[in-house]
């Protein structure tokens, strides 16, 4: 190797590890900053289990865009929490050219590809997929948007797709209750499943909020869980939404969407395989 080309290698930035899990679950919680959230016991103890991303943020106020750019890579125009009908590319689109699969799990979603901007307790807000053309528009990828209760079905199946997000409805995410009520119905209602090795075989988990309270700093709790994250670990590295996209893209090869998702750091020092 000439002197040249060993200072252009040894000046290149290191690579990210490929993150070692199979499939991915991305439970959003809302509206509370980062030492709120860890002030509540069962989120305090996952931190303690899985590993922390403790200078995460997210990128905007209010919800609405938050969840596109977790999808997308961009709020694509959303600056508020109002019904939003999108013609643009998304994570989605990316899986399916891969030929891997995507889903949500949806608390109060009626199935029937329903785009109301309420639905009991159900919020359009905080469901992203439904207000994308491509999937609105087309019958098998709406039914790609269940009800929560499928989630037990699937995994007994093995049949959880590679991509899903998990969205609680607007209690269950503390949006009107809390944060101590959120931190209580995961530790109830996901507690078990984390439990289980068999729902957790090959799977990452991503428990984080959408947004914190709404400071400009953003900064809100991030912890990852799985049989392929470093119990334990914290990494003090700047992540944010753009952050966790790319870290799914680079996961499963899909190349990126060209927005904020193609310069923002892939998730790294937490892997037990680096």
């Amino acid at each position: 190797m000439s002197a040249l080309l060993l200072a252009v290698f040894l000046a290149a930035p290191a690579r990210a590890a490929k993150p070692p899990f199979e499939k991915i679950m991305v439970i959003v919680l809302e509206n509370t900053d980062y030492k709120e959230a860890l002030s509540q016991p069962y989120l305090a103890a996952l931190a303690q289990r899985g590993a922390l991303l403790s200078n995460y943020h997210a990128i905007a106020h209010p919800s609405q865009p938050n969840y596109v750019a977790l999808v997308a890579g961009d709020p694509l125009g959303a600056k508020d929490d109002e019904k939003r009908d999108l013609d643009a590319r998304h994570l989605g689109d990316l899986l399916e050219a891969k030929g891997r699969s995507w889903g949500v799990y949806a608390e109060g979603y009626p199935r029937r590809c329903a785009a109301d901007k309420h639905i009991g307790r159900y919020a359009r807000k905080h469901e992203p997929f439904i207000s994308f053309a491509d999937v609105r528009g087309d019958p098998a990828r709406c039914a790609r948007i269940k009800p929560a209760a499928d989630l037990d079905r699937d995994a007994a199946a093995g049949a959880l797709p590679d991509y899903s997000l998990y969205v609680p409805d607007l209690d269950d995410d503390g949006h009107d209750t809390g944060s101590a009520f959120a931190s209580k119905w995961l530790e109830k209602s996901f507690g078990p499943r984390f439990a289980d090795p068999k729902f957790m075989k090959g799977l990452l988990v991503v428990v984080t909020f959408d947004e914190d309270g709404g400071t400009r700093d953003n900064r809100v709790y991030a912890v990852l869980l799985g049989d392929g994250v470093k119990p334990g670990a914290r990494t003090d590295a700047r992540y944010d939404h753009y952050s966790l996209l790319r870290t799914v893209e680079d996961a499963f090869g899909l190349g990126t969407l060209g927005r904020a998702d193609a310069k923002a750091v892939p998730i790294d020092g937490v892997w037990r395989k680096e």
